[in-house]
């Protein structure tokens, strides 16, 4: 899919407040993948602005685990109520809204940001100022055909158009221990999916996993339309990762008992994956170091020129470095704090 054509607007992602740079990431790289042109804005605190075709936020909204909502931008003003209010008044929402169409206003606050002012009391008056720019309007507040979003955030405000939205719902369905093959080491489904858009895979691609495990990149790979191949050494682990696939109507292109070091597949379109590293993860008897200099070799024999992997890692080891150490380039890297005895590090690699 391709925005060549199509005409650039100025678009706010609300993004969730998981993690400081992931969510950012995550979107620039779903773009990137779906063919997007874009620019960047600015990225603020749960919040990112960019100029690009609309029609984005449909293939955002089916992807994206670290957005929350894209809207159409209408205005922004520095968060001060008579700024607000000004604005909204000298916005054109009669080009927007029609005679007879329900809306509804609501605003977010991200952290505790302006404080000082009272989001429910500014829902209100956003709506009366909006409810008198177009005769006949309503107000709905559970199915409105126009839904407007405000967004308090660093000082600033930022009011539009909600063109699409993330449920949260699937990725709670699909948490491990939802699964019917569970194992401790199992990866939570967001996560997983941010890093099968962290790679850029796109849907009809063939995707790979050599260190599958359980199933969660496979899945979440495959509910973004790639076709999949995993491999694990584990014959257990095989097993179950087929089980946990085939509970959420994913059926793998190939499952493979083999070691990661030695692929039987010569050739796939993108990689993620999260090689075994702690104490409930096998790594067959190698040294942890060992395991990812070998693994980092390969992938220029599998990924063609240009294509993009991303790699787990525990961050004391350094896998920026190994990769460049292998000739790889290294596109961004992003510290993921799991629990006290594990901070990961996500890198993105590129086959140069």
């Amino acid at each position: 899919m391709s925005s060549e054509g199509a005409p650039e607007r100025r678009l706010f992602f609300l993004l969730s407040g998981e993690h400081p740079t992931l969510p950012h990431a995550e979107l620039k790289a779903i773009l990137e993948a779906e063919g997007f042109n874009f620019k960047l804005v600015e990225e603020l605190c749960q919040l990112s602005r960019l100029e690009c075709a609309p029609s984005c936020s449909a293939r955002v909204a089916s992807r994206a685990a670290m957005t929350k909502a894209c809207c159409l931008e209408l205005f922004s003003c520095l968060a001060d109520k008579n700024e607000i209010l000004r604005a909204a008044r000298e916005a054109s929402f009669d080009v927007l809204l029609r005679p007879g169409d329900t809306f509804r206003v609501r605003v977010k606050r991200v952290r505790s940001y302006s404080r000082e002012l009272d989001v429910m009391e500014l829902e209100r008056e956003l709506g009366a100022v909006i409810f008198r720019a177009v005769d006949g309007l309503k107000v709905d507040l559970r199915a409105p055909k126009h839904d407007f979003l405000g967004v308090l955030t660093e000082g600033r405000f930022f009011f539009g158009l909600k063109l699409s939205e993330i449920k949260p719902k699937g990725f709670v369905e699909r948490r491990p221990s939802k699964r019917p093959f569970f194992h401790p080491t199992a990866m939570m489904p967001k996560l997983a999916r941010c890093m099968v858009n962290l790679a850029r895979a796109r849907p009809g691609e063939l995707f790979l996993d050599p260190f599958c495990g359980t199933g969660s990149i496979l899945i979440e790979a495959a509910l973004i339309g790639c076709r999949v191949i995993g491999l694990d050494i584990d014959r257990r682990m095989c097993f179950g990762c087929l089980l946990n696939a085939r509970f959420f109507d994913v059926e793998p292109e190939g499952l493979v008992v083999a070691d990661a070091l030695h692929m039987p597949v010569r050739r796939a379109d993108r990689i993620a994956t999260d090689p075994p590293y702690g104490r409930s993860a096998s790594t067959a008897g190698r040294a942890v170091r060992e395991l990812y200099e070998s693994f980092l070799s390969k992938l220029p024999e599998i990924l063609p020129r240009g294509h993009t992997a991303c790699l787990a890692a525990p961050s004391e080891l350094g896998i920026s470095e190994l990769a460049l150490d292998a000739g790889l380039e290294v596109i961004e890297s992003h510290f993921f704090f799991v629990h006290d005895a594990l901070t990961r590090e996500l890198t993105v690699l590129r086959v140069p």
